[in-house]
């Protein structure tokens, strides 16, 4: 897995321009609710949009919990290295990882 780097958002629900250039990448990522202590793992091609269709409700099992921010990202080459550490935030290794990543 050959993932480029661990991104903080540098301003709530903001998307950060290394996120959005022109060439191809995808990410792994993970939103935090405004509201309630939930966080949201999941991997796409376009950080902006996938953050404006959540926050849509367009994803209707976490709709109770909008809006969220994007607290980080990892940047990778395919589509399924950034699966790959999507199943690893949702693992109780990765939950750890990203608590001690997010407290920083």
């Amino acid at each position: 897995m050959d993932s480029i780097r661990v991104s903080e958002a540098p301003d709530p629900g903001s998307i950060p321009g290394e996120a959005t250039t022109a060439f191809p990448m995808f990410y792994a990522y993970v939103l935090k609710s405004v509201e309630h202590n939930y966080y949201y793992k999941g991997h796409c091609r376009d950080l902006e949009k996938r953050l404006h269709q959540h926050n849509s409700g367009m994803t209707g099992s976490i709709r109770p919990y909008i809006p969220f921010t994007l607290v980080c990202f990892e940047a990778f080459e395919t589509e399924q290295e950034a699966i790959e550490r999507e199943k690893y935030y949702k693992s109780a290794a990765g939950r750890r990882y990203l608590k001690k990543v997010l407290a920083s």
